[in-house]
């Protein structure tokens, strides 16, 4: 559900909550299921609860320390004195004192507070509330900013503190579009009356007893701003004339000044005032079991040229009448997003999974290939949409317009789930593997202490995310901010599921080990308070949450509490193995069956989310067409870092119709397998990127999406940029397939198959089957091809009866050939499988002398077949049995098209009467 409307100065029900009272302290219920809920540590005033020991165990358990690139040649000095204002800009302008247009409003009941974490705006009052949360801080100043680049603040007022950590303010001539900051000290930093920006007046060493980074010449972002200005990376920053480094803190160089002394707050990201009253629209009631997810990155869905085009490629598909041509200037934008509603809708797919939108820490900028991070898993601000995805950059713009992409995708009865990556975040950790000096621009210059994880002699903890800045889930602060991110992701901003990156994380409790004891730190709670906190969120609002259970130290799928989704890498694996022909049966047939062993303790084989391929790794055509990852060759797919080389991959034998045949197996796997199935935009017309399987740092031509390839049946000989066709050419994984040229026949599949799903409640159950034939559910029965036994363990070759008869669906005959030669099934009659006396009709067929007729049938259409069957070398058959009232055979919307009829090889002559009905039908 969804509510929309202006932040309230009152905390209203949907609004987030203030954090780190005193008596917060939270523990999960008790489970026999679950270990031992572990008690969160309180943030308030009072000391640290997790032990402070020399970290002198370094070994491979030690997690990495953080290790930022800095300059070259920057030196280190100790907390000495400085000249008091060595940093200051020369012509540095403080607030002029007889500027009333903002004034405080009733600064003697800031204390008592009352209105949440942000920025609050009463348009009736012309004022805003600020809140920030800095527990060990002894003062906090906002300053007001004209412009985000360039320019002094134009306010300051001090804030303050309450009993519960937040320092508080309300300022009257405030509103909407503001651009705003915060300047912290600690006991390590005194507050002195002779401070400017700049100045080291004060200043008594870079860190805290307890670890903390105060340094008031730093300007921080609000944790909780809507919206963010800037980030650091932006190349905005270099063209007003400073770098990254003029973050830091400690005593390294800065262009001939201490780091510590030089004022950030010109260039510092700004948080921006918001109120916006933008409907979502009305949110999809879907049940979990319903689903089907279409995972892409916002950008390159519609940055290519060819999404200008998108609805003169689709014109002569049915399903598409809706999709319009995506008008050039916003490609690459949440408005641009929003016209591929209507295409996922009659492609079948219920849900889009955006790879993170938060504001992220990056220098891609537009069409603009940068260095780093173009995924987005680098967040800055957990509440800030990403500005550079937005046609509107205004104030507010971003805000609106991925609001108004949200109610978009509602009106087409489609949901928007957002991955989020709460395990890390971009800040620049420590610097030159120095202690004392460490990149924070917002988080860590608040709180160091209750949003990271420490090693016991103060470093940032870089272990399970391999992304430095791990996050520290002992702290009930940071859990709050998990909390009320989702909150106002989904109450505010209209979104229906969260996808969490490396959710492990979530679920480790640092402050309950000793920071040597490496095992006990690594430990996985599945009891962990905020795990137990957002499924009930969940439970609450009817939105779907869904965990990557593992990190690098650990791998948990199937491990948590009931309520959330995972993403199945077992699915994944199992799979692959099995349809290169690995003979892994057994793993196969259970992750196929809805992976009962790791899910029958959670709410149903919908908690699954079965995926053979997602954004970190191979496309679904690269896998089939690859042996190894290709991630080093040069610009446009390349080059990149990372990705795994243990991809479990084929590259078919560079027979190009196999390929295609192999690509059109892992779809039709996924689509009749029990679970949720999730695919990669561009699946589902063969996208490549040329093998490369981590190209998280490249916004180039050829990572994004090329609509023109589903309208072509040659479409990896298609020129990568249509406007500069010299620049690069894909790998031709595909070749030329057999129909007609604007036809891309693995388009037409990929849509059958995922409509197929859509339409049958057989493939779409919250419980396991009983294993019987037609009983009140649906059961996975797997046979040899001959119906004689149960497969073996190593059988390449089986068939699976998916019995639907029970819930009002359809029986189907899941025939696969795993083999390199060509296997004849048997096909039950009512005395060899005890059923109801129905006909099968051919569905799906995976091989290649299908491509013509895009391997699917109407189910009322398709070939009645009797007796026997024959599945050529490493396809699959899908056959369909059930009465005229079903879903699918009384459905007309499939696809029909009048195809050329040309005479199959004897194998396929299933029975005299069933050549006899297709002379007649061709009479």
């Amino acid at each position: 559900m969804t509510t929309t409307g202006a932040e309230q100065t009152s905390p209203a029900e949907n609004e987030p909550q203030g954090a780190g009272s005193a008596d917060q302290d939270v523990s999960a219920s008790s489970d026999q299921n679950l270990v031992e809920s572990p008690e969160l540590v309180s943030d308030g005033d009072r000391e640290p609860q997790d032990s402070v020991d020399d970290d002198s165990h370094q070994d491979d358990a030690d997690p990495q320390q953080s290790d930022q690139a800095a300059e070259p040649d920057a030196q280190q000095d100790g907390p000495t004195a400085a000249p008091e204002l060595i940093g200051q800009p020369d012509d540095y302008v403080p607030p002029a004192p007889d500027d009333d247009s903002v004034t405080a409003f009733a600064p003697d009941m800031w204390e008592l507070g009352g209105w949440p974490l942000g920025a609050t705006v009463d348009t009736q009052k012309d004022m805003t509330s600020f809140a920030v949360y800095a527990p060990k801080a002894t003062r906090v100043v906002i300053e007001l900013y004209d412009a985000d680049i360039g320019v002094d603040a134009r306010h300051r007022f001090d804030a303050v503190k309450g009993e519960d950590g937040i320092w508080r303010s309300q300022l009257i001539g405030v509103g909407p579009g503001q651009l705003y900051g915060y300047r912290v000290w600690g006991t390590n930093w005194e507050v002195v009356p002779q401070w400017q920006p700049g100045s080291l007046a004060g200043f008594g060493s870079d860190r805290d007893a307890d670890g903390n980074h105060f340094n008031p010449n730093k300007l921080l972002l609000d944790p909780y701003a809507r919206e963010i200005s800037h980030v650091p990376l932006s190349p905005r920053i270099a063209e007003a004339g400073a770098d990254r480094s003029i973050f830091v803190t400690g005593g390294g160089d800065y262009h001939g000044k201490v780091r510590r002394s030089v004022d950030s707050g010109r260039f510092a990201p700004k948080g921006v005032v918001i109120c916006d009253t933008t409907s979502t629209g009305e949110a999809p009631n879907r049940p979990a079991q319903d689903v089907s997810i279409y995972e892409g990155h916002l950008k390159n869905l519609t940055m290519h040229p060819s999404a200008a085009k998108l609805g003169d490629l689709l014109a002569d598909e049915e399903h598409f009448d809706e999709v319009h041509n995506i008008p050039d200037e916003l490609r690459g934008t949440y408005a641009g997003a929003a016209y591929l509603a209507p295409y996922l809708k009659g492609l079948g797919f219920t849900t889009l999974e955006l790879l993170p939108v938060h504001e992220t820490d990056t220098d891609q900028i537009g069409a603009i290939n940068g260095t780093t991070n173009f995924w987005g898993y680098q967040t800055i601000g957990f509440f800030a949409p990403n500005r550079d995805y937005a046609h509107d950059k205004s104030p507010g713009g971003p805000t609106r317009e991925f609001k108004e992409m949200v109610r978009a995708f509602h009106e087409h009865d489609i949901e928007v789930y957002l991955d989020v990556v709460f395990n890390h975040t971009a800040e620049g950790g420590n610097w030159d593997q120095d202690i004392d000096s460490a990149a924070f621009v917002s988080f860590g210059g608040f709180a160091t202490t209750n949003y990271y994880d420490l090693t016991a002699d103060g470093y940032i903890v870089d272990g399970a995310t391999g992304s430095s800045n791990q996050t520290n889930f002992s702290s009930r602060a940071l859990c709050d901010l998990v909390i009320n991110s989702l909150i106002y992701w989904h109450d505010i901003m209209g979104v229906d599921g969260f996808r969490f990156d490396l959710a492990t994380v979530l679920g480790r409790f640092p402050a309950r080990s000793d920071k040597e004891d490496w095992g006990g730190r690594r430990r996985f709670y599945n009891a962990h308070p905020l795990l137990r906190e957002v499924v009930e969120l969940a439970d609450d609002r009817d939105i779907e949450v869904i965990a990557e259970a593992w990190d690098l130290w650990g791998y948990e799928v199937g491990n948590f509490p009931s309520g959330w989704g995972e993403w199945n890498g077992r699915f994944r694996d199992a799979v692959r193995h099995y349809l290169k022909g690995d003979g892994n049966t057994r793993a196969f047939i259970e992750l196929i069956n809805g992976d009962w062993l790791h899910f029958n303790d959670n709410a149903g084989p919908q908690k699954s989310i079965n995926f053979v391929t997602a954004h970190d790794g191979f496309t679904m055509f690269d896998l089939v067409s690859f042996n190894e990852p290709n991630n080093h060759q040069p610009y446009p797919f390349g080059p990149s870092d990372g990705g795994t080389p243990q991809n479990n991959s084929w590259d078919s034998g560079g027979d190009q119709a196999l390929r295609r045949t192999r690509w059109r197996n892992n779809w039709v796997t996924l689509m009749t397998a029990r679970g949720v199935p999730m695919v990669v935009s561009g699946d589902e017309y063969g996208r490549t990127q040329n093998g490369n399987n981590n190209p998280w740092s490249l916004n180039t031509i050829g990572m994004w999406n090329n609509w023109a390839q589903l309208a072509s049946n040659t479409p990896t000989r298609l020129p990568v940029d249509p406007n500069d066709p010299g620049l690069a050419a894909y790998f031709d994984v595909v070749g030329e397939c057999d129909s007609a040229e604007n036809v891309n026949p693995m388009f037409r599949f990929a849509r059958f198959t995922a409509r197929l799903r859509a339409l049958d409640p057989t493939l779409r159950q919250k419980t396991w089957g009983s294993g019987e034939l037609d009983s009140e559910d649906v059961s996975y029965l797997y046979y040899t091809p001959n119906l004689s036994a149960e497969p073996g363990l190593t059988d390449r070759q089986m068939t699976v009866l998916i019995n639907g008869a029970g819930v009002g669906g359809t029986d189907y005959l899941v025939m696969l050939n795993m083999y390199p030669a060509p296997a004849v099934f048997k096909v039950p009659n009512s005395t060899e499988i005890p059923r109801r006396d129905l006909k099968w009709h051919r569905l799906i067929d995976t091989a290649p002398w299908a491509e013509s007729e895009d391997n699917c049938w109407p189910p009322a259409d398709g070939d009645v077949i009797e007796s026997r069957y024959t599945v050529e070398p490493w396809s699959i058959a899908v056959l369909a049995a059930a009465s005229d009232q079903s879903p699918i055979f009384a459905y007309r919307g499939f696809s029909y098209r009048d195809r050329q009829k040309r005479p199959y090889p004897s194998r396929y002559r299933q029975s005299s009467a069933a050549a006899a009905r297709k002379s007649r039908r061709a009479q």
